[in-house]
């Protein structure tokens, strides 16, 4: 049977897992009148969540007698890692363009990786049956964009092809039939080339692993494309880490193909094949898997290093253990440990105390995937404020720069702008999208984005789009302004009182409502001026035994301002820790007692 391995790759919202489930359904592999859930390959609670894929996912489709091995991929930057690994998995990748938004930062990031493994992109320009669909401009920005990343002769011969994903069609010119995908998949197997190793079948086998992930029934599973000779259940197996040293031999007990939605047993599997093997207990993502007479580890990419950090320790808040079951440090240890193994963009390193651990990656969004995961988990955490990561080089600090891309109405331009300046980006291009839109690019240092995304949503009215990516390290640019206002502070423990609430708004914006469990020191609000305040929220109304002459008034309370996970680790300070629970999200000061925090100001002023 002939193959082929392609990756869908795309900048966030363009529509890849979309066009996938067309795929799935018009090459036969999901019966037509099958249930299946829109956005089939996004399996994971938190993906179906928030409308985006966060780990790559290998299926397979027949067409004419042909298998083609299909990677959905994440569109994400903070989840870039994922992107890098699966690309050395395949021989070729359909880039997906919204023909309204045309090439966005993750476009480039995705695209600059293809091209520097060799591979020859489709063109596939989605979205074209919108109103404000531009395709001739978009292809244009995307033919600019491969020259831009110094593509070569034959990248830059690509096939293209104008589609809806969501309608399932794909034609090669605009003003094609418009009834079936039948026009990509043909393009597919014609310019994306079978495996090259397919013809070293006799050869011992060795696979490069890609990804990982554990099964209640079958165990470890690592996930690659077969790069030379066939694997079988029951196979004697080495793995080889990155520098040589052997890791563990083992017997394959599974060999898992991929057949639709499902991934399948299978009794053999040749060069060329994406597969998942079971029955090994030790070796991780970048090792190699190979027979034992293969000694030479197969070379894997490097990753881009990490460019932010969070500290994930234990909740040692008056609350803790209240709603999770997961609060010892060891146990916080191993989940993070066992997230590292498999998630490579991730670097886990304990603090110099012990009690906490710092956990390095891509960016925000990341981070809080990974908080979120484990407070589903039944984990209860104390998270700090991101703080980006720093490089010394010949005695000079540099910082990671971002690319920013922002798509604006015109009349909120102005108020971005001035934003970004305040946080030391350099605009370095401003021009009119499609629909009224204005489009403007800057270079901002990471650490001033961080917390930027909200307050960007209010600015634009929530119509706003900002796309982030890294792009390069430069010197340090300065102090960024902070948060200007200060926060509200309880100072007493127990249950918080409405009538003590309702004194309280006019000092300024609360995060909690009445009858709320709070203790000394957890921050209840924003103070409406700088600096913070201490606050008594259990304070109830005196009561004499005198009758007043009207009747007592209902106290009304303001809805309390509810922060998204995001949210608040981008608004708490450098000395104030989120504490999250399964089921709560409360904001702290490091130090509860007022009298060690007024200890540590003197002493931080000396």
């Amino acid at each position: 049977m002939e193959l082929r391995n392609i990756a869908i790759i795309a900048h966030v919202d363009h529509g890849k897992t979309t066009l996938v489930d067309e795929l799935l359904k018009q090459s036969g592999a999901v019966r037509a009148n099958q249930a299946m859930d829109e956005r089939a390959m996004d399996s994971n609670d938190l993906e179906r969540e928030r409308g985006i894929t966060i780990l790559a996912k290998c299926t397979s489709v027949e067409w004419q007698g042909a298998r083609i091995n299909i990677v959905d991929t994440p569109g994400h930057a903070d989840f870039g890692g994922e992107v890098e690994r699966i690309l050395s998995m395949v021989d070729g990748v359909v880039l997906l363009v919204d023909a309204a938004e045309g090439p966005m930062p993750q476009t480039k990031f995705v695209t600059s990786k293809a091209l520097a493994l060799g591979l020859r992109p489709i063109v596939c320009l989605n979205k074209v049956d919108k109103p404000e669909a531009e395709p001739d401009r978009a292809l244009d920005e995307v033919f600019d964009l491969f020259v831009a990343l110094d593509a070569d002769e034959g990248q830059l011969d690509f096939p293209v092809l104008y589609a809806s994903g969501r309608n399932g069609w794909a034609d090669l010119t605009l003003d094609g039939p418009r009834d079936s995908l039948a026009p990509l998949f043909e393009t597919v197997m014609k310019h994306v080339p079978a495996p090259a190793q397919i013809g070293r079948e006799g050869e011992p086998f060795a696979m490069l692993a890609t990804t990982l992930e554990a099964d209640a029934f079958l165990g470890r599973l690592l996930t690659g494309r077969i790069e030379q000779g066939a694997v079988s259940p029951g196979d004697a197996i080495r793995a080889i880490s990155r520098d040589g040293a052997e890791i563990e031999r083992f017997r394959v007990s599974k060999v898992l193909g991929f057949r639709g939605l499902k991934r399948v047993p299978v009794d053999r599997a040749e060069a060329g094949d994406i597969v998942a093997l079971s029955g090994m207990s030790k070796p991780t993502v970048a090792d190699t898997l190979a027979a034992p007479e293969v000694k030479a580890p197969i070379a894997s990419r490097p990753i881009d290093p990490p460019t932010i950090s969070v500290t994930f320790g234990v909740n040692d808040s008056p609350l803790a253990g209240r709603d999770g079951d997961k609060v010892q440090s060891r146990v916080i240890r191993d989940r993070l440990m066992r997230e590292a193994e498999g998630n490579v963009a991730l670097r886990v390193t304990p603090t110099p105390e012990g009690d906490a651990y710092e956990v390095a990656g891509r960016g925000e969004l990341q981070m809080g995937v990974l908080i979120e995961t484990m407070r589903r988990e039944g984990f209860e955490l104390s998270i700090s404020r991101p703080r980006v990561l720093f490089r010394e080089e010949g005695g000079e600090r540099l910082e990671p720069i971002e690319e920013v891309t922002i798509d604006v109405d015109e009349e909120y331009a102005g108020a971005v702008i001035e934003k970004m300046t305040q946080r030391k980006a350099e605009i370095r291009e401003m021009r009119p999208g499609g629909g009224g839109k204005t489009r403007i690019i800057a270079h901002a240092p990471s650490r001033g984005l961080i917390g930027y995304h909200g307050e960007f949503l209010t600015d634009t009215r929530g119509a706003g789009v900002m796309a982030r990516l890294f792009h390069s390290w430069a010197p340090h640019k300065g102090a960024i302004p902070g948060r200007r206002n200060g926060v509200l502070i309880s100072m007493q423990e127990g249950k918080s009182v409405a009538y003590a609430l309702f004194n309280l708004e006019d000092r300024g914006t609360l995060f909690i409502g009445a009858g709320e469990a709070i203790y000394e020191g957890m921050i209840i609000g924003e103070n409406s001026r700088p600096g913070d305040l201490e606050v008594n929220p259990l304070k109830g109304k005196q009561l004499t035994n005198i009758r007043a002459a009207g009747k007592d008034e209902a106290v009304v309370l303001t809805t309390p301002l509810r922060m998204s996970l995001e949210q608040a680790i981008a608004y708490i300070g450098d000395d104030e820790l989120l504490e999250v629970t399964p089921g709560h999200l409360r904001l702290r000061k490091r130090l509860l007692d007022p009298h060690e925090r007024k200890r540590e100001l003197r002493n931080a002023k000396a």
